[in-house]
C-alpha cells in the first residue's frame, strides 16, 4: 500500500498538533494557565515573526534564504527523527529552528526581535535568549542595572 505525500504531511502535522496540544492541556492541568496560555500563542507567533523577517529589508538575502529553506524542512513530512515519534519528532524541529533564528537574529540584534515579535513580552524574551544567549539580552541587561528590592 503506498502512503502519499500528502497523506505523510497530513500525519504529521495531526501529530506535532497533539502533542503539541497535549503540552497546553498538561500545564492547564497542573494549574499553570499563563504558561499554557503563552505556549499555545508561542508557534502561531513564530510564523508570524519568520513571515515578518521573510519581508523586512534588514534582512539580508542569505538569511532570509536560510528562513525559506526551514520553513520548507517544517512543512516536508520527511524529517531527521519522524514527526510521528512523540516529543524527539518535534525536538529536531524545534533545533533546527532555534538554529536559524539565532542566525538571523544575530545580524538584526535584539531591536528586530523587539519590533518585528508579534506576540507576549514572555516569548520575545525566550527568543532573545535563544538568539543572544543570557547576556546579550537587552532585557538582561535592564534587569541588571534596575536596583533590586529587599
Amino acid at each position: 500500500m503506498a502512503v502519499s505525500t500528502a497523506g505523510l504531511l497530513l500525519a504529521s502535522a495531526a501529530a506535532f498538533a497533539a502533542a503539541y496540544a497535549a503540552l497546553v492541556l498538561v500545564l492547564v492541568a497542573i494549574g499553570r494557565r499563563h504558561e499554557a496560555r503563552a505556549l499555545a500563542s508561542f508557534i502561531p507567533d513564530c510564523l508570524v515573526l519568520f513571515r515578518r523577517l521573510l519581508v523586512d529589508e534588514r534582512v539580508p538575502r542569505s538569511r532570509k534564504f536560510a528562513i525559506a529553506l526551514l520553513i520548507g524542512y517544517l512543512v516536508l513530512p520527511i524529517d531527521l527523527i519522524p514527526d510521528f515519534i512523540p516529543l524527539a519528532g518535534q525536538l529536531d524541529d524545534a533545533i533546527l529552528a532555534a538554529f536559524v533564528l539565532r542566525l538571523v537574529l544575530r545580524g538584526g540584534g535584539p531591536a528586530l526581535v523587539d519590533e518585528l515579535w508579534p506576540g507576549p513580552s514572555a516569548g520575545a524574551a525566550l527568543i532573545r535568549k535563544l538568539a543572544f544567549g543570557s547576556g546579550d539580552s537587552s532585557t538582561d541587561a535592564v534587569r541588571r542595572e534596575a536596583p533590586s528590592r529587599g
